[in-house]
Formats: structure tokens, C-alpha cells, sequence
């Protein structure tokens, strides 16, 4: 193997060898939202004019795991190996930062995505899925755990301890996640937190995901696709450059 896939077998084996926390327990949660939430709406809330609230949420959970799980993974792996002292064996590697990215990326997304199709395979027992635009999907899938998974590596370089990992987390990630349209469209907001949701770019991921069940979302998918390629270009360079210059992790 050259380095980085080395790098990048390491850390997925990292995350496999412990799925049931990091594969299995992702999925139930996912599942009980469904239950809950599906039992409570289903009978009260009709999207897009005819979809029923259990088929509508189905996407947006599978999304959310998608992300959470990205970020969560490439944060983790970050952190602990500064806590634990063992990130200075890869530093003695003559790894370059362009591998340190692949490798950690590249590996949160398989997470997120491994994530996401177990969610998606259990929740085939409460919803038929359609499928009106697949190619979205894939799309959103892939550049959504992408995204996180970069702000994971700058979330994991930043911190220095498990609290400011757990503020990052509990204070941006996981509200910007519940904000972006998971449970509800944004179309039956007023108009004020209409606006307010469309400065989110998570929104975009989980409109854009959504739109390849059921080619419908509450912008166009184009504009979803270079409102998110653009902040992962923008978070890509940022935590290259990081890399690079060995921020919080070279003396």
C-alpha cells in the first residue's frame, strides 16, 4: 500500500472495529426519531402536496446520520491521537499533508455513508421509497459527508480537549443539523425563518439529498449542489492548509 491508503485503512479499521457504537447505535437513534416523530405526524402532516410525513423524513434522517457520523469520525480520530500522544508516530511519517487529508476524509465519508445505508435499510420497513432522481442522491450523499467530514479534521486539529470537542459539536454541528430542514420544509415557516434557513448551508445538503427521492425540494438542486461545492472548497483549503503548516500538532 502507499501511505495514504495505508493511513486510510487504519482509520476505517478504527471505526469497524467498534461498529456496534459506531454504526449500530447511530442507526437505532435514527430509527427511534422515526418512530416518534412518524407516529406523532403522519396522520397531521402532508410535504409537497401529497407525500406522506414518514416518507418525507426518511431522507432527511438518513442525511443527518450521513453528516453527523462524517464529522464525528475524522473529529475523533484527531483528538484522541493528540490526547493520547500516538498522533506523533504519523507525524515521524513522511506523509504529506495531501495524504493526511485523503486518508481522514476519505475514511469519515465511508463511515457516513455505511451510516447512512444502514439507516436507510431499516426505515424500508415503515416507507416505500421513490426514487425520482438518483444521480442527486449519490451526489449530495458523497459531498455531504465530505463537507462535514473536513470541518471534522479542522474541528479535531483546533481542539485540545474533549470539551471543546463536545462545545464544537453540541453548539454548531448539531443545531445547523436540526435547523436545515430535517424534520419539517421550510415552505411552511414564516417568511423571516424561511430566510434565516437559507443562510444554513446544511439545509442545501439535506434539500438537495431530498430532492433525488422525490424530485421535489424547496430550491433547485443546482443551486443546492454549488451553494455546498463551494463551502467544501472553501473548508478543503482551509484544512489543507492546516495540515500543512502542522497547526496544534507540531511543535
Amino acid at each position: 500500500m502507499t501511505g495514504w491508503r495505508m493511513l486510510f485503512y487504519k482509520e476505517v479499521l478504527r471505526f469497524w472495529k467498534v461498529s456496534f457504537q459506531t454504526v449500530a447505535a447511530p442507526v437505532l437513534t435514527a430509527v427511534l426519531y422515526l418512530l416518534i416523530f412518524g407516529h406523532v405526524l403522519e396522520d397531521h402532516v402532508k410535504v409537497y402536496g401529497s407525500i406522506g410525513y414518514t416518507a418525507f423524513l426518511v431522507p432527511g434522517l438518513v442525511m443527518m446520520s450521513v453528516l453527523q457520523n462524517a464529522f464525528a469520525n475524522s473529529s475523533s480520530s484527531l483528538i484522541q491521537s493528540k490526547i493520547m500522544g500516538s498522533l506523533v508516530f504519523q507525524l515521524l511519517t513522511p506523509l504529506s499533508h495531501w495524504a493526511w487529508f485523503a486518508a481522514y476524509v476519505g475514511s469519515s465519508v465511508v463511515r457516513g455513508l455505511v451510516v447512512g445505508l444502514g439507516v436507510f435499510i431499516v426505515t424500508l420497513a415503515f416507507a416505500t421509497p421513490q426514487f425520482a432522481a438518483p444521480g442527486w442522491i449519490l451526489v449530495f450523499a458523497l459531498l455531504g459527508a465530505a463537507l462535514l467530514a473536513t470541518l471534522g479534521v479542522i474541528a479535531g486539529l483546533w481542539a485540545d480537549k474533549f470539551d471543546q470537542m463536545a462545545s464544537f459539536q453540541n453548539f454548531i454541528i448539531l443545531p445547523m443539523t436540526f435547523l436545515s430542514g430535517v424534520f419539517y420544509s421550510i415552505g411552511s415557516l414564516p417568511p423571516f425563518w424561511q430566510a434565516v434557513s437559507h443562510l444554513n448551508p446544511f439545509f442545501y445538503m439535506i434539500d438537495g439529498f431530498r430532492y433525488g427521492f422525490f424530485g421535489q425540494g424547496d430550491v433547485s438542486p443546482w443551486l443546492s449542489l454549488g451553494i455546498v461545492g463551494s463551502a467544501w472548497l472553501g473548508v478543503s483549503l482551509l484544512a489543507v492548509h492546516l495540515l500543512r503548516t502542522g497547526y496544534k500538532i507540531r511543535n
